[in-house]
């Protein structure tokens, strides 16, 4: 704009003021038009900025065209338990990690088994509180084991798209994605739920199934005995098996299932499987739910420490209610049975 200035001012020398009216008023709105163009394709950049600034997704992604796809989901999808994780591994990956895990639990527990008798550990003789922290270790090798199968399988798809095995402690309050409010929230909706889904299933069946033999029922030997068995026993059902579980479960083989299959879908698959893994088929109805539940809540947030914090809860509030009722001189193994 400075050079056609300084051509006018020239020009407008070497013409008189007669003959230079037309040109200078011709230069002028020329000038005049490109201001105006100028601060209309400005206006326009800035308004553009505006509506594109925030639907870019900020994650390390190796695919610009998978970038490209799931911003486009996100943009159509409102509610979070609609939208996808973007998974980058294929079936065959889901298939033999899955098989990966089921035998690292299986075999860690007999590796352990066959090291006890060289280790001088006999636990027929041990002690509760011995057999407790004995469990309590046990817990805590097999969590290990598992985990370091799943980390060091996915490790090699570094770096992962935001949203897979996440734990964030930031923002537990917050009203979209907050983990602390939103496991409040499923706790209380797996609570509800499972209650209906027991009377529901004692209407229809016209009596209550038989609770089978399952690990909480292995566990009542222990349950009140004293202090440090309550302890080991929630550190095993509070804290060890919630992370591994919704680990495995929710971080790993739902969001893979929604490279093929809706995210609701997915959450229904990944609790009847959830509910499966237990063993104990007259409560495979009330596991549903509660996979269900704790599903919910991580598309929700895509924050494991939800269902994780969900299951801590549910897990530690059963222990530590039988435990105060085995004090009270209730007979709990009667009550479960029931």
């Amino acid at each position: 704009m400075v050079s056609i200035s300084n051509s006018i001012v020239v020009t407008s020398s070497l013409y008189s003021p007669s003959s230079l009216l037309p040109r200078t008023l011709f230069h002028s709105h020329k000038l005049s038009s490109l201001n105006q163009s100028s601060a209309f394709l400005s206006h326009n950049y800035r308004l553009n900025s505006k509506r594109i600034l925030p639907s870019v997704c900020f994650f390390n992604s190796r695919d610009n065209k998978s970038d490209t796809k799931l911003q486009d989901q996100d943009s159509r999808s409102e509610w979070p338990i609609l939208r996808r994780w973007e998974v980058p591994w294929e079936w065959q990956t889901v298939s033999l990690t899955s098989l990966a895990c089921g035998l690292g639990f299986v075999l860690t527990g007999l590796a352990e088994a066959t090291a006890l008798p060289y280790l001088g550990i006999r636990p027929d003789m041990l002690s509760l509180d011995e057999k407790a922290e004995l469990l309590f270790i046990d817990q805590g090798i097999t969590t290990a084991a598992v985990l370091g199968i799943i980390y060091s399988v996915f490790n090699t798809y570094q770096p992962l798209p935001e949203g897979f095995f996440k734990y964030d402690l930031r923002e537990p309050f917050n009203l979209q994605k907050g983990w602390l409010l939103w496991a409040g929230v499923g706790l209380v909706g797996a609570l509800v739920s499972i209650g209906l889904t027991g009377v529901a299933v004692s209407f229809f069946n016209g009596e209550t199934p038989e609770r089978e033999t399952d690990a909480l029922v292995r566990l009542l030997p222990l349950i009140g005995s004293s202090s440090i068995s309550t302890a080991c026993l929630v550190g095993i059902t509070g804290v060890f098996a919630p992370l591994l579980e919704e680990t495995v479960f929710r971080g790993f083989f739902m969001t893979s299932l929604t490279k093929w299959v809706p995210t609701p879908v997915a959450i229904i698959l990944s609790a009847a499987v959830f509910a499966l893994a237990h063993l104990t088929p007259g409560e495979f109805p009330q596991l549903f739910v509660l996979g269900s539940a704790l599903g919910i809540s991580y598309a929700q947030t895509r924050n494991l420490l939800t269902p994780i914090t969900i299951h801590a809860f549910w897990n530690s509030g059963v222990i530590l209610l039988l435990t105060v009722l085995q004090l009270q001189g209730y007979d709990i193994k009667e009550l479960l049975q029931r």
